[in-house]
């Protein structure tokens, strides 16, 4: 018998959720299914996935090799359905599209509605999670093209630069820096810093381009979203760094907070987009690249 596409997304489910149950949940079937589906899976292989006790399912150093092709397979799967596709117009059908909460809830509204309106026959799905989660749906062919900032590790990925998103420092009324024009990185140095909490790469990115590490900072990582960081240091308690986009979709409400640009022109982040070196809309993911750098271009030019 086989090994089955099924099989090997039951596979991906259980090595993700790290729980026979929550995986179940997650593809939509019992778990009486998605056990035995693993099982008649290892005496396919004759090897040993998965080590199973009470307390947790661990994957075996084989099982994570597997893992990875498995990964691979069902990209591979996605691609024949998209080469089915590719002979259509230019961005029409079916785009499953991931994208960061640092960027998507910022650039995606305006942008969504302007695509629309340009290539009506297109339909995007949109998924917004943390860059690990994005990449990892990505190979496995459950998404086809993903939005996030650089640099991140993406093997086997075709990847395209979008444009360069600014950091501004967000400051408290009253707070020392206030009084100065520009900032500089330095200047961070002994302040209680405000960053996203663990997973997302917002805050490693922003401590790259501020040339800042732990020991140069009282970093607090206790922000879930950009707008709590706001609210926290709406809160006196410490200061945040904002990308600009954020900042000109509105994420500072009625706060009245200070926001300062650094000096060097450097502090920023890179955005693009990244799918898989085998899908066959290349072309396509172009074309929307050039159509989000056209639209950002446009935004700012009105600012």
């Amino acid at each position: 018998m086989s090994v089955t596409i099924k099989q090997l997304k039951y596979l991906c489910a259980v090595a993700e959720h790290g729980h026979f149950s929550r995986a179940a949940v997650s593809c939509h079937v019992t778990q009486s299914t998605l056990s035995a589906a693993i099982q008649e899976l290892e005496l396919q292989l004759g090897v040993k996935i998965f080590e199973r006790n009470k307390k947790a399912v661990l994957i075996t150093p084989l099982g994570e090799k597997l893992l990875l092709q498995a990964r691979r397979v069902l990209g591979e799967v996605e691609d024949l359905l998209s080469l089915a596709q590719a002979h259509e117009e230019a961005l029409s059908g079916d785009i499953r599209f991931g994208v960061i909460p640092t960027i998507g809830p910022f650039l995606l509204p305006s942008l969504l509605s302007d695509l629309r309106k340009s290539y009506s026959k297109l339909k995007l799905y949109l998924k917004e999670e943390v860059s690990a989660q994005l990449v990892q749906q990505l190979q496995q062919g459950q998404l086809d093209l993903i939005m996030l900032a650089f640099p991140y590790p993406l093997p086997d990925m075709e990847t395209v630069s979008l444009f360069e998103d600014e950091f501004l420092l967000c400051l408290p009324p009253g707070h020392p820096l206030e009084k100065l024009d520009q900032v500089k990185q330095q200047q961070l140095r002994g302040e209680s810093l405000l960053l996203l909490e663990e997973g997302h790469c917002l805050r490693d990115h922003a401590l790259d381009a501020c040339k800042l590490d732990i020991a140069d900072a009282d970093l607090v990582y206790q922000g879930t979203s950009l707008h709590t960081l706001v609210q926290m240091v709406a809160n006196g308690l410490g200061i945040t760094l904002l990308p600009a986009i954020s900042v000109a979709a509105g994420v500072l409400g009625d706060t009245h907070l200070q926001l300062k640009h650094f000096s060097n022109e450097n502090v920023s982040r890179e955005i693009g987009m990244a799918w898989r070196k085998s899908d066959p809309r290349r072309d396509d993911y172009l074309l929307l690249a050039e159509f989000i750098r056209e639209k950002v271009s446009q935004s700012r030019a009105h600012l």
